[in-house]
């Protein structure tokens, strides 16, 4: 999007790509959730005609992380402002697909797609699934980024953190964040990610949000 002019984008769908800059243990890069984000907006963009990606959103609700050196974080309100102006902003397009990279960012996406949809407005929130002892920097995560920036990823350094399912780490994590619960700030284990698989996940969840867009754009699946 940012090298078209506002002719060449009228009438069509915008994905934005919602990420974070937190930390991904030891071996993952802090963009980690924002690389991932604008590459499924882009693979969108291939699969569905007539959308637009978006700048990528940098910065989350990332407070669990806080204590890890790296992590920035706006918060939930101030995060929840910032997407409802960004769909009021986008009255230009048939529809705003917000692309959310980061679980922490969810309650604000929700709040903030709830009132853009009460004024009237086309606006769909999607992000992937994965496994739930597997939720931040394990396996899924370094698969995906062995693919899209190997030379970023720190393998010799990968280790295992918290690897129980994350329903049983929520109460420990709400009173204390990640490293309440994992000295690393890993919630899984990377052991056996592949650049592969890595690929394998990103076509999967790809083909799973061009679905879901089209059946919300009213195109049928």
């Amino acid at each position: 999007m940012g090298r078209s002019a506002w002719p060449e984008v009228g009438e069509s769908v915008l994905a934005v790509p919602l990420g974070a800059t937190e930390q991904h243990g030891p071996h993952l890069p802090l963009d980690t959730d924002t690389t991932i984000a604008a590459d499924l907006a882009r693979r969108l963009a291939a699969r569905v005609p007539d959308v637009v990606v978006a700048p990528a959103v940098p910065y989350g609700a990332s407070g669990e992380h806080a204590g890890f050196p790296g992590t920035l974080s706006i918060g939930t309100p101030a995060l929840e402002h910032l997407l409802v102006e960004l769909g009021r902003s986008a009255d230009g397009f048939r529809g705003v697909v917000f692309v959310n990279g980061h679980g922490g960012n969810t309650e604000a996406l929700r709040a903030a797609v709830r009132l853009l949809r009460e004024e009237g407005r086309h606006v769909l929130a999607w992000a992937p699934s994965g496994p739930a002892d597997d939720s931040h920097a394990g396996r899924t995560e370094t698969s995906a980024m062995l693919h899209l920036r190997p030379d970023d990823v720190r393998l010799h350094v990968a280790a295992a953190g918290a690897t129980a399912p994350l329903p049983e780490l929520l109460d420990a994590l709400r009173e204390g964040g990640v490293g309440a619960v994992s000295a690393n700030g890993v919630l899984g284990d990377p052991a056996g990610a592949s650049a592969a698989d890595g690929l394998r996940l990103l076509e999967a969840w790809a083909d799973h949000l061009a679905s879901a867009v089209r059946t919300w754009s009213g195109h049928g699946s």
